[in-house]
C-alpha cells in the first residue's frame, strides 16, 4: 500500500488568511457560544447525575454526553495552541464529574445511569457506544493538548468493560455499535498509546458489522446502520450518512493499520459510489430527512436537501483518510470541496448559530401554499439556532474547525504533499515548510521548502483548476504536480488561476436539469432574493458567456459575482397566466451572487445554487 503519514494540526501553524479567521472567530466566539447554550439546555448540569422523575431538572437525553465530549475535544484543540485557563477549567469540572460518578465497573453514560440504568448494553440505538467514542477521541485530544491522562484512565476501564460484554462474554443485547463512532476513536486511542486491546477492539466491532444484519427496527432496515453486508462486501453508500462515513472513516484506519488491500478495494468503491453519484455540489450528503440517509444514484433534491453538517464533516474525515491512504487529489478535492461549502454553512457569519440541515434552495412560498390543513410540508428550517434538542452538530463544528490543519499536509521518507492552500508554517518531518497565499481570494501560492533536498513536493492541482501555471518543472500524477525539490532551500510559485465558472450537473440529476451553478475557485455561490429585489430566482436565466465580475466582500470575506442573467419583466395589465413564448416580456440584468456558505444570514429570503440557463 503506498499510504502515507497525516500530519497533525499540531505540527500547522495557520498564520493567516481565510481559515485563520475561522479560526479566530471558533476560539473568541463559536466555542463560548456552544458553552453557553449547553449550560442553558442543562447538558453540562446533566453531568452531576441530579435527574430525578418528577424533580425540576430535564431528563437527559442519550447521547448528551456526546455533545459535551466533542464540546471538550473542541477545547483541547484549540487550547494546544491558545491556553485558557476558563475553558481548561471548564473540562476539568467536567473529568471531576466523570470521575465521580463512574461505575465500579466502569461504566459511564447519564441517561442509563439516572433514567433507564436496567437497560444498559440492551438497545442498539441508544449511543452508548457513540458516546464512549466521543468520550475518546476529547481524552485522547485533551492528553495531547496538556499532557493531562485522567479521562483517559477513566475510559480505559470503561474500554474493558466493552470488551467484556460485548467480546469476551457477549452479556449485551446486540453485536454492533448502531451508531458508529467508537471505532474510528479506538484507533485514534490505538495510534496515540498502543495497547493492542484498542486495535483489537476497533478491528472487532469493524469487522463483526453485516454478519448478523439485524435492524433497529420495524421504522428501518438493516442498511440504514450499515448492517446489511459485512464491510468489505459493501461496495453502495447507504443509509444514515454520518454512522456511514464515521463507519468509513474507521475502515479506513483498519485498512491502513492493518495493510489491508481488500478493505482498500471496498472504501475505493465507496468513495466513488459518494462523490460521483450522491453528493451535492456542495459536498452535503444525505437526500432526506427520513433516516438522514442516501437514497439512489442522482437523486439530489434541493429544496428538501437534508445535507446535515454533521455528514459534511464526515466525509471530510472519511476523505482526509483516504488521501493518506494513496495520493489521489480526489480525495483532497471532497475535503476541500466539504471544507468550504457543506461544512462552512453550518455555521453563521457571526459564529453564533447553526444549522442542522442545509438546503440548496429557499422558496418561502412553498412554506404558504397549505391553506387547507394545518400541518404544512416538511422543509429545512430558513434560519440557523443557536442550539437543537439534537445539537450534534455545534461542537462538531468547532471541533472541526480547530483542527483544520489535519487537512493540509502528508508526508512520508521521500514526499511532503500539501493538500489544502492556506497560510502556514510547518515541520514535515523535520523539515520547514512555509506557505504563503490569499487562497480562495486568488489562487497564487507561494511554498518555501527548507531541509528537504533529495525529497518531493507533491502540490494538488484541484479539480475545479483549467488552467495551471508553475516555476518550477513538474510531472503530473493523480492530479498532483510533483516537483524534485533540489536545494536545501528550496521554491516555489504556482497559480492556480481562479476564475468564475458556470457548472452543470450530470443529466440524471433531474433536479439540476437545465440549470447551471457557478464557482469561483472551491466556492460554491447562491442568489439570494435580498440581494435580488423584484427577481423571481427561479424565473432568472443566466447567460451564456456573459462577463461574470468578481468583487471582494468584507462581509463575506470573499467575492461577491455578478452574473448577467435575464428574467421576467413583471406583471403588466392584462398578462395571462399562459402565454406564447414570443409574447414573453424579459429584461435583463446582473443577479448578484455571494458563497453559499453564507447564505441566510441577513433575514429570511428565497435562495437557489442552481440557476435556469
Amino acid at each position: 500500500m503506498d499510504h502515507l503519514k497525516k500530519l497533525s494540526f499540531h505540527n500547522v501553524e495557520i498564520t493567516g488568511g481565510f481559515w485563520k479567521a475561522r479560526q479566530d472567530l471558533n476560539r473568541n466566539t463559536t466555542i463560548y457560544a456552544v458553552r453557553d447554550r449547553f449550560e442553558d439546555t442543562w447538558r453540562f448540569k446533566a453531568f452531576n447525575f441530579g435527574y430525578k422523575e418528577g424533580g425540576d431538572e430535564p431528563k437527559p437525553h442519550f447521547f448528551w454526553d456526546s455533545d459535551v465530549a466533542k464540546w471538550i475535544e473542541s477545547v483541547a484543540d484549540i487550547i494546544d495552541k491558545h491556553p485558557d485557563p476558563v475553558l481548561e477549567a471548564k473540562v476539568e469540572e467536567i473529568i471531576d464529574c466523570v470521575e465521580a460518578h463512574q461505575d465500579a465497573n466502569g461504566y459511564f453514560n447519564i441517561y442509563h445511569t439516572v433514567v433507564e440504568p436496567e437497560s444498559r448494553f440492551k438497545y442498539q440505538d441508544h449511543h452508548e457506544l457513540y458516546c464512549l467514542g466521543h468520550f475518546i477521541e476529547a481524552g485522547v485530544a485533551y492528553y495531547e493538548a496538556t499532557g493531562k491522562d485522567r479521562l483517559l484512565k477513566l475510559l480505559d476501564k470503561y474500554i474493558d468493560l466493552v470488551i467484556e460484554a460485548f467480546v469476551t462474554e457477549k452479556t449485551a443485547a446486540f453485536d454492533v455499535p448502531g451508531h458508529e463512532e467508537i471505532e474510528l476513536a479506538l484507533y485514534r486511542l490505538y495510534e496515540c498509546r498502543p495497547e493492542k486491546k484498542y486495535l483489537d477492539l476497533a478491528n472487532y466491532f469493524i469487522d463483526k458489522r453485516g454478519t448478523d444484519p439485524a435492524a433497529l427496527g420495524d421504522w428501518c432496515n438493516s442498511s440504514y446502520l450499515q448492517n446489511h453486508k459485512p464491510v468489505r462486501q459493501q461496495k453502495d453508500a447507504m443509509g444514515h450518512c454520518v454512522r456511514a462515513c464515521y463507519l468509513y472513516s474507521g475502515m479506513a484506519d483498519e485498512a491502513r493499520l492493518n495493510e489491508d488491500g481488500e478493505m482498500l478495494d471496498t472504501l475505493r468503491a465507496l468513495f466513488d459510489d459518494i462523490t460521483k453519484r450522491k453528493m451535492y455540489i456542495t459536498g452535503g450528503i444525505g437526500s432526506t430527512h427520513i433516516g438522514e440517509a442516501f437514497t439512489i444514484p442522482y437523486d439530489l433534491p434541493n429544496d428538501t436537501a437534508y445535507a446535515e453538517t454533521c455528514a459534511a464533516i464526515s466525509l471530510a474525515f472519511f476523505a482526509n483518510r483516504m488521501k493518506d491512504m494513496e495520493p489521489d487529489a480526489k480525495y483532497a478535492d471532497a475535503v476541500e470541496k466539504t471544507m468550504f461549502n457543506g461544512v462552512l454553512s453550518g455555521l453563521s457569519l457571526d459564529g453564533k448559530a447553526f444549522f442542522y440541515e442545509n438546503p440548496l434552495e429557499i422558496n418561502l412560498a412553498d412554506r404558504r401554499r397549505l391553506t387547507a390543513n394545518t400541518g404544512g410540508e416538511r422543509f429545512p428550517i430558513t434560519q440557523r439556532k443557536e442550539v437543537f434538542d439534537c445539537s450534534c452538530c455545534p461542537p462538531n463544528v468547532t471541533r472541526f474547525l480547530a483542527a483544520i490543519g489535519d487537512t493540509v499536509f502528508s508526508y512520508d521518507d521521500d514526499r511532503i504533499c500539501l493538500h489544502q492552500y492556506m497560510p502556514c508554517e510547518a515541520n514535515v518531518a523535520g523539515a520547514r515548510v512555509t506557505v504563503e497565499t490569499e487562497y480562495p481570494l486568488d489562487g497564487k501560492v507561494k511554498i518555501a521548502v527548507c531541509g528537504a533536498k533529495g525529497k518531493k513536493l507533491y502540490l494538488r492541482i484541484p479539480g475545479w483548476c483549467s488552467e495551471f501555471t508553475c516555476c518550477a518543472a513538474y510531472k503530473n500524477e493523480r492530479g498532483y504536480a510533483v516537483i524534485e525539490i533540489d536545494a536545501d532551500e528550496f521554491k516555489v510559485c504556482a497559480d492556480f488561476h481562479i476564475a468564475p465558472v458556470l457548472v452543470a450537473a450530470d443529466s440524471r440529476v433531474r433536479a439540476d436539469a437545465c440549470k447551471v451553478a457557478v464557482m469561483y475557485g472551491p466556492i460554491v455561490y447562491c442568489a439570494e432574493g435580498v440581494d435580488n429585489p423584484g427577481v423571481e430566482l427561479a424565473d432568472a436565466r443566466v447567460l451564456r458567456g456573459g462577463m461574470i465580475t468578481a468583487e471582494f466582500s468584507p462581509e463575506f470575506d470573499c467575492p461577491v459575482l455578478s452574473v448577467p442573467a435575464t428574467a421576467s419583466a413583471g406583471e403588466y395589465p392584462g398578462a395571462a397566466l399562459y402565454a406564447a413564448i414570443g409574447e414573453q416580456k424579459r429584461r435583463q440584468l446582473a443577479l448578484k451572487l455571494i458563497p453559499y456558505f453564507a447564505f441566510a444570514n441577513r433575514g429570511e429570503s428565497d435562495m437557489r445554487v442552481w440557476l435556469g440557463v
